[in-house]
């Protein structure tokens, strides 16, 4: 199996619009829009060479349940819509797929995120009465 890095991360996620080259934790990640949706592992707990990937709670346990040997998790990322992968571990293509999948998924959540903003508080309060 091909040995994956950072590098090999990266250079998938370049490839991707409005995607910056950054740091999160002192680590290299990938962001969109400014939120991170892959990223070198930064906690103890996790293993070396271990990629952190956003993507929803039930793709995540779906993924550790087929193949534990990639994919896991550690009590810190429990609560986050992540997985952790062995890049050791994963096939390129399945690397890529996992990426465009972390890009599609945090695109898609800033941009609820912008049309709820756009739109402002569901209600107005009302700060004088009696007007009429």
């Amino acid at each position: 199996m091909a040995s994956n890095s950072f590098k090999t991360v990266e250079s998938i996620g370049r490839g991707m619009p409005g995607v910056e080259v950054t740091t999160s934790w002192g680590q290299p990640t990938l962001k969109v829009h400014g939120r991170m949706f892959a990223c070198m592992a930064a906690n103890k707990e996790a293993e070396p060479n271990t990629l952190v990937v956003m993507m929803d709670f039930a793709d995540r346990d779906a993924l550790i349940e087929d193949d534990p040997d990639t994919y896991y998790l550690k009590e810190h990322y429990v609560n986050y819509p992540c997985v952790l992968v062995r890049l050791s571990r994963i096939h390129p293509d399945a690397l890529r797929d996992l990426v465009a999948g972390a890009y599609r998924y945090v695109s898609a959540r800033n941009a609820r995120k912008r049309r709820t903003t756009a739109r402002g508080p569901r209600s107005e309060p009302r700060t004088r009465r009696g007007l009429s």
